[in-house]
Order: C-alpha cells, then structure tokens, then sequence
C-alpha cells in the first residue's frame, strides 16, 4: 500500500469532478457513507475513458455516487444497472439519480446480488464489483458469465486495509471468513481461464480483470 503522504500527492494533482458529484462526495463522508477514495475515482473516470464501456453493471450501489462518476465519464450513451440490498439507502439512491438528470441512464435494481445476478441475461462490457467483501468469490461465476468478451470488471477494497498479507490468524477472528474469501477471490481471479487481472494498490486495493476477447465459453 502507498504510503499517506503519497497518496495526498497523487490526489492533489486531480482536476475534480462536476460539483455535483463533490457535493454529494460531502454528504457521504460527513454521513459516513463508504464511497470510493479519491485516488479510486481517478482511476474509474481514466477507464472510463478509455473504455468507452456502453453497457455497466454495478453491485453495491450506497447512494449512488460511483454510478452517476460513471456515468459522466463513460459518455450520453452509456447505461448503468446498478445492484443494492440495504433498504435504507436506496431511496436516497434513487433520489440522487433523479436529482442530477441520470434517472434515463442508470437503473436501480433492489435485493440481493445473489439472487438478482443470476437473472440477469446479456453481456456487459464494463462491471463494477463494490459490495459485501465475503461475498465477490461467491458472485464470481456470474460476474464471469455476464461480462462481454474483451470487458473489464474492476473489484474495489480487495487489499483490506493491509490485512489481507496477514495470516488469517493475525486477523480479528469476526474478520477471519471475510479475509480467506477474499483471498479464494484474488486467486481466482489471477487463475481463472479466460481472465487476466492485475491487482493494484489504488484505494484499498482494487482488482481490474480483462476478459479475453477471443474467449468462448463451453
């Protein structure tokens, strides 16, 4: 992990984001609503971008920050689908997304990611991983099938704040199941055929995984 210093440094050199986004980025953190880290929005608007993703997918949605992010950097004919559970935070989701002009582009689908993923039909080109950390090895298999040949799923929080170069033993053990599962993940991902990924120390670690173009499923 990047040192504090280093990481102010980088994100100091940042140009910033529409105020709309800066104002609910100040709603989250004086509400204490985990969003993703400065140094992760620079990374997402640079894939953006680059990626020119037309159809995301999104599970874990809070209050729809890093939606509308990417929203506004994929470009006008992007579409989003967006996952969240937590009942308290959906109509402030929805809200926000009706309040900034995005409730056309971004769809907001209420429940379980484990129930919800494996109804979903189609591909996607870009997916967004950002929920419960136990549970990203469990959603793998759909991830996986849903995502379009040649797209990228980017996992957010994969280094744990460190603990994940720990030993399960060193651990608080209520963290124990959270740290071997992400560990089976990051292995999957680095093994599983038809993916390449690179783990990166961006935020609390990320895991951006490019599904090959010329894969087939059989």
């Amino acid at each position: 992990m990047l040192d504090e210093r280093t990481v102010t440094f980088i994100n100091s050199l940042d140009p910033g984001n529409p105020p709309y986004l800066d104002e609910l980025e100040k709603y989250a953190l004086e509400t204490y609503v985990p969003i993703i880290r400065k140094d992760m929005q620079s990374y997402m608007k640079f894939l953006m971008k680059a990626h020119r993703p037309k159809k995301i997918l999104e599970v874990g949605t809070a209050i729809g920050f890093s939606a509308l992010l990417m929203s506004e950097y994929a470009g006008n004919d992007a579409h989003i689908t967006t996952i969240e559970n937590y009942e308290k935070r959906i109509p402030l989701a929805k809200a926000n997304f009706e309040k900034y002009g995005k409730s056309d582009k971004i769809e907001l689908l209420e429940g379980d990611a484990l129930e919800i993923l494996p109804e979903l039909d189609g591909v996607y080109d870009f997916i967004f991983m950002d929920a419960a950390k136990g549970q990203y090895i469990n959603f793998l298999p759909d991830l996986f099938r849903l995502l379009a040949p040649g797209g990228i799923l980017l996992s957010d929080n994969v280094l744990q704040d460190g603990e994940i170069i720990e030993s399960k033993y060193a651990v608080n053990r209520r963290d124990r199941t959270i740290h071997t599962r992400m560990r089976d993940y990051l292995y999957e991902l680095k093994h599983m055929k038809g993916l390449m990924t690179a783990i990166l120390p961006v935020g609390d670690g990320c895991a951006v995984s490019y599904k090959e173009a010329d894969f087939e499923e059989k």
